[in-house]
């Protein structure tokens, strides 16, 4: 007796044969994480014993890990290839009509944390760098670096007799293609680091025995780099246990800007040390802190102007 064709081998065949001619790589990729996500949700389900209330209920398993708009893409790309499928003859019936979409519903975060509260995670990061998501946490949360800018940093840009880490390049972590350029020509920049940094990565490098140039420095135990769902729901986690508000990962590029700002730290130097195209785009986005620091030099200038009029 011939096994009958599930879900996944359906959706397989279809976006191989219709979206990978048609599509660009980075594109396909979707399709690709969706059939991933089929096999896991569907298990070997055949496509002619799926009901719409068993297609409804995968999805709305599918929704309590997921943001709304990630489960309306995955059940879209299914339901097109299940369009196909009855069109073609293959099912009399589409199971995925009229399926309600939901999602997970995300905390609310705030843009930036507090001088304290970033000095409680970076403490806790720093002394617990041996996960990789913690480490990467760590560097952000120094550096001010965007996400994909940590992913792709390599044991070659790390200068220990300059005191510096390079960035010269970012990794794909959304279509997994690899290296990839930075963000602009701005991006592209030397950011000087603290002794403690430079310990700890230099500590790492001997732990985990990096040889090659162009290994990444953040890879886990079997030479993986986290997807940025993985590591907002760790950040989310982790700020719930430290006790500190939540914030996204972009949040600690933020905060890191924000507190040298406040420190006194010229707004040029921070500038670029963010890799900003220009000092304007640093002032639009941190206007909240550079008023707050304008209110707190007027307070300085009076209290001066009081002492010397005495």
């Amino acid at each position: 007796m011939q096994k009958e064709e599930t879900l996944a081998d359906y959706f397989y065949q279809w976006m191989e044969t219709f979206k990978k001619p048609a599509l660009a790589p980075v594109t396909y990729v979707k399709y690709q994480n969706t059939y991933r996500q089929i096999k896991y949700y569907f298990n070997d389900e055949s496509i002619h014993s799926i009901s719409r209330l068993s297609y409804q209920q995968a999805l709305n398993k599918f929704a309590k890990t997921h943001a709304k708009r990630t489960t309306a893409g995955f059940h879209k790309q299914i339901r097109a290839a299940i369009l196909d499928a009855v069109e073609e003859g293959l099912i009399s019936t589409d199971f995925t009509r009229k399926a309600i979409i939901t999602g997970r519903k995300n905390k609310k975060k705030q843009k930036f944390l507090s001088y304290t509260e970033w000095q409680k995670l970076i403490t806790y990061t720093s002394n617990n760098c041996t996960s990789s998501l913690n480490l990467i946490i760590y560097l952000s949360a120094v550096t001010g670096m965007r996400y994909a800018e940590v992913l792709g940093l390599t044991v070659a840009d790390i200068d220990f007799k300059n005191k510096t880490v390079t960035i010269n390049k970012t990794w794909d972590y959304k279509y997994h293609t690899g290296f990839k350029r930075t963000k602009n020509k701005s991006s592209i920049r030397t950011i000087d680091l603290d002794r403690q940094t430079l310990k700890l990565l230099r500590k790492l490098l001997v732990t985990r025995k990096f040889k090659k140039e162009v290994q990444q420095i953040c890879v886990d135990s079997k030479g993986s780099l986290p997807v940025s769902a993985t590591i907002n729901r760790y950040l989310e986690n982790l700020c719930q246990e430290l006790e500190i508000p939540i914030i996204s990962f972009h949040g600690l590029r933020h905060t890191h800007a924000s507190i040298l700002l406040f420190k006194g730290v010229n707004l040029i130097s921070v500038s670029k040390r963010l890799g900003h195209k220009d000092v304007t785009t640093t002032q639009s986005v941190y206007f909240h802190v550079i008023k707050e620091m304008e209110e707190r030099e007027t307070d300085l200038i009076l209290s001066i102007l009081d002492e010397a009029i005495k």
